[in-house]
C-alpha cells in the first residue's frame, strides 16, 4: 500500500477567555517555557508530514513568535480565522493549506493529554473515509452513536442534547481522508441547522453526514479517559500540569 501524506490541522482561534487568559489555549504554559502548542507539536510531528495551524487575528502574531522555531523549520504553517465562525469554519476555510495531502488529522488546540500512542494508533490505522479514536466516559461531554461502520449520530451537551453515562467520546482527533472532503462540506452547509446554543454551523454532526454520504468510518478504541479531558476549566489545567510533570519532565 503507498505511503499516505498527512497534514495535521489545529483550530486554534479561540481566546481562553473561561480560564481567565487573554491567549488562545494553545499558547498556555504547561511548565517553564512549554506550552500546550510544544506538547502538541512533539507528539504530533513524528507521524505527520506538516502541521497547519489556524489562529485568531489577533494571536496570530503571538503564536508566529512562540513557534518561530518550527515555521522556520518549513513543518509548520500558519493561517487566520477572520471571524470565530466555529471550528468547522476555521478548518475549511485552511483548506488551501491541506488539499494536497491524502488525509488531514485535525486535533484540537487544548487536546494536551492526547497520547502519541493514540496519534500512531489513529494514523496507522486510518486508510480511507474517516477515522475517529473513542473512549467510553461516565459523563461524556459529547457522545458519538455508531451503528457497524457507521457514525449515526453525535450527541453535543452544550448545544442541549443528552449524553449517556458510559457513551463514546472523542479525544479531540479526527482523521479525515481530503478526497472530496471540501466538497462534502458545502453539500452539508447546504441544509446544516445552527446550534441550539452556539448559533454556529457545528463541525462534529458533520461526521454522521459523512457516513450519510457512504463515507466509511473506521473506530481506534482508547481506554484512558484523560486522552479526552482539554483544558477548558483551571482544574484541567492543573490536571495537564501535573501530568507534563509525571511524564513529560
Amino acid at each position: 500500500m503507498a505511503e499516505r501524506r498527512l497534514c495535521a490541522v489545529i483550530p486554534a482561534a479561540g481566546r481562553g477567555a473561561r480560564l481567565g487568559f487573554e491567549i488562545p489555549k494553545i499558547m498556555v504554559e504547561i511548565a517553564d517555557g512549554v506550552a500546550v502548542w510544544h506538547l502538541l507539536h512533539r507528539r504530533l510531528r513524528p507521524y505527520v508530514e506538516h502541521v497547519h495551524v489556524v489562529m485568531s487575528p489577533e494571536g496570530e502574531g503571538p503564536f508566529r513568535a512562540l513557534a518561530a522555531e518550527e515555521i522556520a523549520g518549513g513543518g509548520v504553517s500558519v493561517s487566520v480565522q477572520e471571524r470565530p465562525t466555529g471550528m468547522g469554519g476555521a478548518i475549511f476555510g485552511a483548506a488551501p493549506h491541506w488539499e494536497s495531502y491524502d488525509a488531514i488529522l485535525v486535533v484540537w488546540g487544548d487536546q494536551v493529554n492526547l497520547s502519541p500512542l493514540t496519534v500512531r494508533r489513529v494514523t496507522g490505522a486510518h486508510e480511507k473515509g474517516f477515522t475517529l479514536p473513542l473512549v467510553p466516559m461516565p459523563d461524556p461531554y459529547v457522545e458519538y452513536e455508531t451503528d457497524g461502520g457507521a457514525l449515526v449520530r453525535v450527541r453535543q451537551s452544550r448545544e442541549g442534547d443528552e449524553c449517556r453515562p458510559g457513551g463514546l467520546s472523542d479525544v479531540g482527533v479526527f482523521c479525515l481522508a481530503t478526497d472530496g472532503l471540501r466538497e462534502e462540506w458545502t453539500r452539508y452547509l447546504a441544509g446544516a441547522a445552527v446550534g441550539a446554543r452556539t448559533g454556529e454551523v457545528n463541525f462534529l454532526p458533520f461526521l454522521p453526514h459523512l457516513s450519510r454520504q457512504g463515507w466509511p468510518l473506521s473506530v481506534v478504541p482508547v481506554t484512558d479517559p484523560d486522552e479526552a479531558r482539554g483544558i477548558n476549566t483551571p482544574d484541567d489545567l492543573e490536571f495537564a500540569r501535573r501530568a507534563y510533570l509525571r511524564c513529560d519532565h
